[in-house]
């Protein structure tokens, strides 16, 4: 007998004592869960291999002729996005050019080439917080191929599971040759020669210059919103540059080698010049989508699914507010251009959303200087710090703030304060009260209020750098889209809570049934105290009411640092609707109205608004705006 056998016999002839049965145990627990923890899974993960499978691109783009309903809030069609005949031609790989294939890769999915189909670092959040990850190429086909984007462990499983299957079944050339011809590009475009057509009116060949690559393969992150004409050129040429950049650190590209943004070369969309949609109706549909794709319902998911969009537009404000913009300008000069958005101050439901019918740039997802507007933002900073409307503001003719000097006459008097300045139009006090607060104080504010932090990307209410405030926060000079300002008086109208302005109510399927629906997000917006936030929005409201029963506020902004106004604004509120107006024009220069007047706020632009809002209005009891208790002067902490 060996010593080790011996060493065993004396092990197994000692007395089963608690001590050993409880580390028995506990070993058996150790073994039982490790192999549920490694053992279920990999069954789970061959079962899922072996049942689940990716539909071919050809069946995805068979799928994809189905027609999306948009509707109003009482279920009366809105309009429908029906796909184009021809927009969804199969290209082979070998036809893509490699221009497009490179941008595509570079800004899509670097290491595609060489992964085995996933991103371990998307599955990995996915798996510990919920919430999906960013996806490589072979990813986002299968999610584009399953119609199935929600943002679940589930889905993210499957996806696993699938891009490894595929990555054993095909070749890399088929994997992005399915790819490319079932992802969206917008303008109901699916693959690249649809897109080639639609952005360029060109056949697909190795012709493409590379300025044209970057822009396509810009397009697919987020078609409904990079497109030009959805969100303008400036934003469209940020996306462009991304592209470019990535071409360039990746090594497809020379660095300084001649590239420039296609702009002049794009096209307007067919829907428009084919007249199938009026602008107005465009830019409803381009908003409603950009909405749903953050949500989780690209297109492509809505067309598989034969989804019905519930939109929060009410057919009768919506035609109420086309009326009040059409009946104004007419007779304006030919470069005004005018935009109105309204909302339920109670949800952030928007009501009337009038993005211009003069042509595919919508006004009303454009941002424009707020100027003057923007000044009820700087009494509610006043009125968080201590400074209430009723404390006088020196305000001398001539102040330097941050550097920068500015002048303005006396128009209210040696004790003027916040509520007589609101009411005369004088701005110095709003200056120098911005002096005292600082700009970061005035940038908090408005964002409680509902200004965001980012549009499209792009950070709001900062230097063109994302990171500085400047002088220019004090008069508004930083641009402010209607849509994010009208929410943001909205808060004020709902006695300081903050919403989010939404178009989409609920999706449903073929079926009727909802599949998503929005949640209400309405909490206090000033302080968690939702006394202290009512009291700042109803001061606030004391300044911007006549007694009629609504607020509002007027307004100019000027360009540069000349005198002239670039945009005029009317924005306010009644109980039951937050309103604002813009009108401008395309570039900068002074503008007169018809009877050769220099554009203020309180011409066109009150008249568009108090034309809306009467009609908005009629037939209906009217109500009192809340307003604050009587004046009280406090001191300055």
């Amino acid at each position: 007998m060996t010593l080790a056998t011996e060493e065993n016999d004396e092990e197994a002839a000692k007395p089963d004592n608690p001590r050993r049965r409880r580390w028995r145990r506990i070993r058996r627990i150790g073994y039982w869960s490790f192999g549920l923890l490694v053992g279920v899974p990999l069954i789970a993960f061959w079962v899922a291999y072996l049942v689940l499978d990716v539909r071919s691109p050809q069946e995805v783009l068979a799928g994809l002729d189905k027609t999306v309903v948009l509707t109003y809030s009482d279920g009366s069609e809105l309009l429908k996005v029906v796909p184009a005949d021809g927009d969804r031609t199969f290209v082979p790989y070998a036809q893509v050019p490699a221009k497009l294939r490179d941008a595509i890769i570079a800004t899509e999915d670097p290491t595609f080439w060489d992964n085995q189909g996933f991103d371990p670092t998307g599955i990995g959040r996915a798996f510990l917080t919920g919430v999906g990850g960013g996806s490589g190429i072979t990813q986002q086909y299968i999610k584009k191929s399953t119609g199935d984007d929600d943002a679940t462990i589930g889905r993210k499983f499957a996806e696993l599971v699938l891009a490894t299957k595929i990555t054993q079944e095909q070749s890399k050339e088929q994997i992005f040759e399915s790819y490319v011809n079932i992802i969206s590009f917008g303008r109901g475009t699916f693959g690249p020669a649809a897109a080639m057509n639609a952005y360029f009116g060109k056949k697909l060949d190795d012709s493409m210059t590379w300025s044209e690559a970057a822009f396509l393969a810009g397009m697919i992150q987020s078609p409904s919103v990079h497109d030009p004409a959805a969100s303008g050129d400036a934003h469209a040429a940020r996306r462009w540059q991304y592209v470019h950049d990535k071409l360039v650190a990746r090594g497809y590209v020379r660095p300084g080698e001649p590239m420039a943004y296609p702009g002049t070369e794009i096209q307007s969309p067919s829907e428009t010049r084919a007249g199938r949609l009026t602008y107005d109706q465009f830019h409803v549909k381009q908003e409603v989508l950009a909405e749903l794709e953050q949500d989780g319902f690209p297109l492509a998911r809505l067309q598989q699914g034969n989804m019905t969009v519930e939109t929060t537009l009410d057919h009768g404000l919506q035609d109420a507010a086309k009326k009040a913009l059409q009946d104004r300008l007419k007779g304006e000069p030919k470069e005004f251009r005018g935009a109105l958005v309204s909302i339920d101050p109670k949800t952030g439901a928007v009501r009337a959303y009038q993005g211009g019918d003069q042509g595919v740039r919508d006004y009303a997802s454009t941002p424009h200087a707020a100027g003057s507007a923007f000044y009820p933002f700087t009494l509610a900073a006043g009125l968080r710090r201590g400074y209430g409307p009723d404390v006088p503001v020196p305000a001398p003719e001539e102040q330097e703030f941050l550097g920068e000097k500015f002048k303005y006459p006396e128009v209210c008097g040696p004790k003027c304060t916040p509520r007589t300045a609101m009411r005369a139009h004088a701005d110095g006090p709003f200056v120098a009260l911005a002096k005292k607060l600082g700009p970061d104080a005035l940038s908090e504010t408005a964002r409680q209020a509902g200004i965001p932090e980012t549009v499209d990307g792009t950070p709001t209410l900062r230097e063109k750098d994302g990171f500085l405030i400047g002088a220019g926060i004090a008069i508004g000079r930083y641009p402010v889209r209607p849509l994010d300002l009208a929410g943001a008086y909205a808060t004020f109208a709902a006695d300081g809570r903050r919403t989010t302005p939404h178009l989409v109510a609920k999706v449903r399927d073929d079926s009727g049934t909802v599949v998503w629906e929005h949640t209400d997000t309405a909490r206090p917006a000033f302080d968690e105290d939702g006394d202290e936030s009512r009291r700042i929005a109803r001061e606030v409201t004391g300044t911007l009411t006549d007694g009629t029963g609504a607020a509002l506020r007027t307004g100019e902004a000027e360009h540069g640092n000349s005198p002239d106004f670039q945009d005029a604004w009317a924005v306010g509120y009644t109980p039951e609707l937050a309103t604002a107006v813009w009108i401008g024009s395309d570039d900068e220069r002074l503008l007169k109205d018809a009877n050769g007047v220099k554009l203020t706020g309180d011409v066109v632009p009150a008249d568009v608004w108090r034309g809306y809002t009467a009609a908005a209005g009629q037939g209906q009891p009217a109500r009192p705006i809340a307003v604050g208790p009587p004046p009280v002067v406090r001191p300055p902490r």
